[in-house]
């Protein structure tokens, strides 16, 4: 599809952003109210946990398939009906009797929800050139930081006042309003040479073996994380659950290549930069989340803040990535994502290592210096690393190769806390000393916790470099691997 052709590319922000906003709401609004929930229905911590768990299992395993959806039918289509599914999720969710009734209507809401950041990012990179890619991410970007930082204050304010059900409400009634705004704005059905018309048309081309084998090695590793944070990485549950990931994934790499209509060329494997962009956007967020898991922990037990404290601590932060990000987007387009992805990360290093030396177990003024600095790198990463991964695609590509990226995203927003509150617990246990020799405070295994999460991000800068310095947009190219392919650089 030739880009903006047919698409109001401001209604289409409009939508998406609200859409991503709508999304991140509905988790951070739950993730306040699981006390709440656990009160009502008189169940025990792990049987409310599924509330949480339950949804991101079902997150993980519907992104990258949506991603693949998008390119072989209408991505309109496709979001309208996603955001119709959490309607009837959030529907399910505000009704709910009883505890599993509701764990259900969590799940329908995430059937529904994991369509909105695949096909969002996706809609930009079909609907929108190379050179205004970086400020609509930015907009995207915005809305993530929006929520976070207004959805707990909000969430909070609205349950003790009036219920937790209230919040499902609210997603519902803003789920229906955008879905038919969804179906006049965004992109239609691709207009790519050999693309199958109709729905039939469509599960005709769509190889279900290979999308179900990517679909179930994240929902395990993600499942094998959160068992192995509430039972020991050593559980059986846990492994065995990173054992049929790896196979699954075994089976993954083999079917893209000998299947006639692979789920994902397994060119995309080899596209240099669109893979160092997943493993910057992997580590990147293993930072970021476990610092925004460890820095309330450190909060509560070593500056007894309560938790409209903690609330008050992380809120800059979230307000610089709501704010700078579209600053950000543009600023990527100007000059490229790679130098905007590399400075994003040299600033959440040297935040992390802050918080590792000097913040943990001082002044919670210092802990949000620390995480507004993490802020501030989010605000150049996040729509300049998407930037970097959708200029390195081919247009026939766009939308399973995002939804793969965004996959990896979400699972490293989901190992970076298991992995951080697992070394923390382990680090107290031990009783030792500071493996950072600058921490003098006392909060020793928290400030070694941050100092793990800054491991990651020398990691992630390490993989930057293999990102595009321009994006110009890929186009497409023949699939069979004896002919010439096009340079990543």
């Amino acid at each position: 599809m030739t880009p903006g052709k047919g698409v109001d590319t401001r209604v289409l922000l409009a939508v998406v952003v609200s859409a991503i906003l709508v999304s991140v709401l509905n988790q951070t609004f739950t993730n306040v109210v699981v006390p709440d929930i656990q009160d009502d229905f008189g169940t025990s911590q792990g049987q409310t946990g599924w509330v949480i768990t339950g949804y991101m299992l079902i997150f993980a395993v519907g992104i990258p398939l949506y991603g693949r959806i998008a390119d072989l039918y209408s991505l309109r289509l496709v979001f309208s009906t996603g955001l119709l599914v959490l309607a009837a999720g959030s529907l399910v969710c505000a009704l709910a009797p009883t505890l599993p009734v509701l764990v259900a209507g969590r799940i329908v809401q995430a059937a529904g929800a994991s369509a909105i950041p695949a096909l969002g990012f996706a809609s930009v990179a079909k609907a929108m050139p190379p050179g205004e890619r970086g400020a609509a991410l930015g907009l995207l970007s915005s809305s993530v930081g929006a929520g976070a930082a207004v959805g707990p204050v909000v969430g909070g304010t609205i349950a003790g006042l009036i219920g937790w059900q209230a919040l499902f409400y609210f997603t519902l009634v803003l789920s229906l309003a955008l879905a038919p705004a969804a179906l006049r704005s965004l992109p239609g059905s691709p207009e790519v040479e050999g693309a199958p018309s109709g729905l039939w048309g469509v599960i005709q081309h769509f190889d279900v073996p290979g999308g179900l084998a990517l679909a179930l090695a994240a929902g395990l590793t993600l499942f094998g994380v959160t068992e192995g944070q509430a039972a020991g990485f050593e559980s059986p549950l846990s492994w065995g659950s990173f054992v049929l990931a790896l196979a699954a994934v075994i089976f993954f790499a083999g079917r893209i290549r000998v299947a006639a209509e692979p789920f994902v060329s397994p060119h995309l494997f080899g596209n240099r930069a669109f893979v160092a962009a997943a493993i910057v956007g992997f580590f990147f967020m293993f930072t970021n989340l476990g610092s925004l898991i460890l820095a309330p922990l450190m909060l509560s037990s070593v500056n007894d803040l309560s938790a409209a404290g903690i609330g008050l601590v992380l809120a800059p932060g979230a307000a610089l990535v709501a704010i700078l990000s579209p600053v950000a987007g543009r600023l990527s387009d100007r000059f490229g994502p790679r130098l905007l992805v590399r400075t994003g990360l040299t600033v959440v290093l040297f935040s992390t290592l802050f918080l590792s030396t000097a913040a943990a177990g001082a002044s919670p003024v210092l802990v949000a210096a620390g995480l507004a600095g993490q802020g501030l790198g989010f605000a150049a990463i996040y729509s300049s690393n998407a930037n970097a991964a959708s200029g390195a695609l081919k247009r026939s590509e766009s939308g399973v190769g995002l939804g793969i990226y965004q996959m990896l995203f979400f699972l490293g927003g989901g190992f970076g806390p298991a992995i951080g509150a697992t070394f923390l617990a382990f680090r107290e246990q031990t009783g030792a000393g500071p493996m950072n020799p600058l921490h003098t405070l006392g909060a020793n295994a928290f400030s070694d916790a941050f100092l793990l999460l800054a491991c990651a991000i020398l990691v992630a800068l390490a993989a930057s470099f293999g990102l595009q310095g321009k994006v110009e947009g890929a186009e497409d190219f023949p699939e069979h691997p004896s002919e010439p392919q096009p340079e990543t650089e």
